[in-house]
Order: structure tokens, then sequence, then C-alpha cells
């Protein structure tokens, strides 16, 4: 029998608030992080991007330690975690995992390259900061495939858990702005120079944000918001930064989720998707929801609050997701106004109430990489 899989604990950080409760607010009255930004050090031009104010993180931190060794992802990590630890009650023997989900993690150790910031740079040093930091004894592991990042890493918990390894797994997602994940975005011409708008007809692409999120996945029901009941990921190989034009990959991993889940199309109360506001993402997107018959169902992007997070975007979005159908709740995709995609799609465009059970999360990224994840409420 297939061990059932939950998630009983959620947090975030980002430049909206230090938690879940005031991200959600934030969501609630419109409020966007994305802002303006001069800064030659980061860009020669203009930019619009979502950054956490690293006074306050600093701050902060302060409340779990005095030490001034830990970068500011580093930072954003440990706080992210930190309550879920706390708050968990759970002994970090060797049935209890932890994943480190990341884009590029501490990338601006290499502005002036030593051989410590070489090896603070490498994805598996930051994992063993934050695990050494909390006292895990299991290797930790490290979740980097682009921007799908943070939703695969559900995934993997979720199967390392069924197959026994595990009997429960932290997970924490984070990435920062860096001036060289923006130049990567500006050199491919993808980045707005307004708020970006999600779906619609004006979009011009995307903003960069940042974030950190933190979940704890469990084989525990007691105290769970949601169960997870089906996952896929597949990737199209279609090219290294542009998505399948025929949503394949998406498609396929969504086909995948459903059909573990033994749930249909019209089931589905909501998808928190991608929605980066580049014209080929969205396009894609419209294109593999119509291929599933799931153009009907309600869909939000939350890249207009808090910009693109990369490899913390994809958890971001599900503890929104997990919060949204706790409390029966569509949240409204910031930004949307006349639909600019070829096939129609539902776009939530308010805040609106609606008796919620299940959910979709989507992530679609470079070099082809897709994951879907299916939440069911817990009763």
């Amino acid at each position: 029998m297939i061990k059932k899989v939950y998630i009983s604990q959620t947090n975030c950080i980002t430049p909206l608030g230090l938690d879940v409760l005031s991200n959600v607010e934030a969501i609630d009255k419109g409020v966007t992080a994305i802002q303006l930004h001069q800064n030659k050090a980061f860009l020669p031009t203009d930019f619009h991007a979502a950054f956490i104010n690293e006074t306050i993180v600093n701050q902060a931190f302060l409340k779990l330690s005095d030490s001034d060794c830990y970068t500011k992802l580093e930072k954003m990590l440990l706080l992210a975690l930190a309550p879920i630890i706390k708050s968990s009650t759970i002994e970090l023997n060797s049935k209890i995992g932890f994943i480190l989900s990341t884009t590029k993690g501490n990338i601006t150790a290499l502005q002036n390259p030593t051989s410590k910031s070489i090896e603070q740079a490498q994805l598996h040093t930051l994992a063993k900061t934050i695990a050494s930091f909390f006292g895990f004894v299991t290797e930790p592991i490290v979740v980097s495939n682009a921007c799908v990042s943070g939703i695969l890493a559900v995934s993997v918990a979720k199967r390392m858990i069924q197959s026994t390894q595990f009997d429960a797994v932290f997970i924490v997602a984070g990435d920062e702005v860096s001036p060289f994940v923006l130049s990567g975005f500006n050199s491919f011409q993808a980045m707005s120079n307004a708020p970006c708008k999600p779906y619609s007809k004006n979009r011009s692409g995307v903003n960069l944000g940042e974030a950190a999120a933190a979940v704890l996945i469990t084989n525990n029901p007691e105290n769970a918001f949601v169960e997870i009941i089906g996952d896929g990921s597949i990737n199209d190989a279609n090219h290294i930064s542009g998505p399948s034009r025929t949503g394949e990959g998406l498609v396929k991993s969504i086909e995948s989720a459903l059909s573990e889940a033994k749930v249909s199309p019209e089931q589905i109360d909501f998808i928190s998707a991608h929605g980066t506001a580049t014209p080929f993402n969205d396009e894609m997107e419209a294109i593999a929801l119509n291929r599933l018959a799931l153009q009907n169902v309600p869909i939000n992007s939350l890249k207009g609050y808090f910009g693109h997070t990369l490899g913390a975007s994809g958890l971001l979005e599900t503890v929104m997701g997990i919060h949204a159908i706790q409390h029966n709740i569509l949240m409204a995709s910031l930004g949307f106004d006349e639909i600019g995609v070829s096939q129609n799609i539902n776009v939530i465009a308010e805040n609106t109430p609606k008796e919620c059970t299940y959910f979709l999360k989507t992530a679609s990224g470079f070099g082809g990489s897709n994951t879907a994840v299916l939440f069911k409420k817990t009763l």
C-alpha cells in the first residue's frame, strides 16, 4: 500500500512580510513588492524587481543568532525554516530528511572570487550550512532544476517518504536577485519595463524577486493542511530557455499528477500556475491547459505580487495555495487585465470566495523542465 503524504507546516519570507499571514494580508489588499530600481551595480539601466530589505533580514536574524558569518540568502533560508523546526518537535534522526531547493544559491559570492567564496557558492556547501545550523543528521539533498526547483522538491520529498526512506522531510527554498541573474534575463530581452502582467494582452516580460519558503512534508496526517495526492515531472527537451510551443512537457506532467490522484479536470478548484508574463511561457501554459480540458478552471499567477523568485517560486506559491484552499479563497492574479493568449483560460481577476478541495500547482523552467503537483485539503 502506498503511503499517504501530507504538508503540515508552512512558512515564507518575502519583501511583503516575514511570515505567511503578512504575505496573505498583502495579497488580500492587492499590494505588490515589485518596485522600480536604479542600481548601476546590478544593471546599467533602470529595472523593476522585488528585493527583501537586508536590514530587516539582519534584525530578524538576531533572534536566531548573533553570528556575522552568514550571507543574506543563508539568513533568509534559516529564518524561513526555523519556526517550522521549532514548532514541529520532531527529533532530527536518520528518518528525517532535509532538502534545499534553489536555482542560483550564493551566486553573489563569486563577484569577488576567493577560495572561500568559491566554496561558499557551491550548492552543496549552502545545503550543509543550513543543515548543520539545525543539526540534521542525514545528508542534505539539493534540488536545483531551474525554476521548477521549489515544487519539484515537494515531489522528491513525497516519493522519498513513500519509499519509506524518510518519515518526514523539511524543505526550504530560496533565491535572491543578483547582477548575474538580472543580466541573464536582460540578455534574453525577457524583462518587463513595468510591473508584470501575467496572461495579459499587453504583458512585456518578467520581473525578478527574492524569497524563501519552507514546508514540512510528513507521513503523519495529524494537523496536516493538505495531502499530496499526485505529481509528475517531465522534460520536453525543447530549448535551453524556451518552452515547448505545444506545452508537451507540462501536459504530460499534469496528466501524471491527475492519473496518480485519480482526479478529473473538473474536480480541480484552482490552478496555481507559473505565469511569468513572458510571451512564450504564458502562451504555452494556455495551450497546455486547453489540451487537458482545464481551460475553465480558475487560474492565477502570483508573480505580480512577488516577482519571479526562481527556485523559491514553486514552494512559495504552494504555501500561498495551501492557505487559499484552507480558507476557501481564490487569490487574484495581480496585474491581469485583458486576456492575451491565443486560447482562453479562466484567469482570476479578483479575490473570490469559493469552497475548495483540490488545487494544482504547476511550474515550467529553462531546459524544458516541467512539474505538476496536486493537493487535496485535509478535512
